[in-house]
């Protein structure tokens, strides 16, 4: 924020700042910074609960993303995240109690050309099957597991 000279223009800088350093925006985090730049909490909280590349919750070590843009829709994209849900014991925009994997959904990934995409620990995957999403999940929490 100081290097913002604690302008009320700069709070999404800040809040991505804040981010990086803590890992998500936690409440407590967020009225810190609506009393530093001298806004009103309700602001602060709406502009982080708006942009969805913000956190207010923590984030596990594996994050899977499924796209539910038209062109994946069409071509069952909610049958893949209804599996992944099924497989997790999680909901989309949840983390697993152990921290291990966090499941979102996106409005539109921009690869429809590849559609059903799903992207796993940033890797963006298209043409999607319930096998190959079951097996990625797989692999991707196994990796993690000693």
């Amino acid at each position: 924020m100081k290097q913002h000279q604690y302008r009320p223009d700069a709070l999404i800088e800040v809040l991505h700042r804040a981010q990086k350093l803590f890992g998500y925006l936690d409440t407590n985090l967020l009225l810190h910074i609506a009393q530093r730049l001298k806004l009103p909490p309700s602001r602060v909280y709406g502009v982080a609960t708006f942009y969805h590349f913000f956190s207010l919750a923590p984030k596990g070590i594996h994050s899977c993303v499924v796209c539910l843009g038209t062109a994946c829709y069409v071509k069952q994209a909610a049958q893949l995240l209804s599996c992944l849900e099924n497989a997790t014991g999680i909901k989309a925009g949840e983390t697993t109690a152990d921290g291990q994997l966090s499941l979102m959904t996106a409005r539109c990934l921009g690869a429809c050309g590849i559609a059903p995409t799903v992207v796993f620990d940033e890797q963006l995957e298209g043409h999607q099957t319930l096998e190959r999403v079951t097996q990625r999940l797989k692999s991707c929490l196994s990796a993690s597991r000693p």
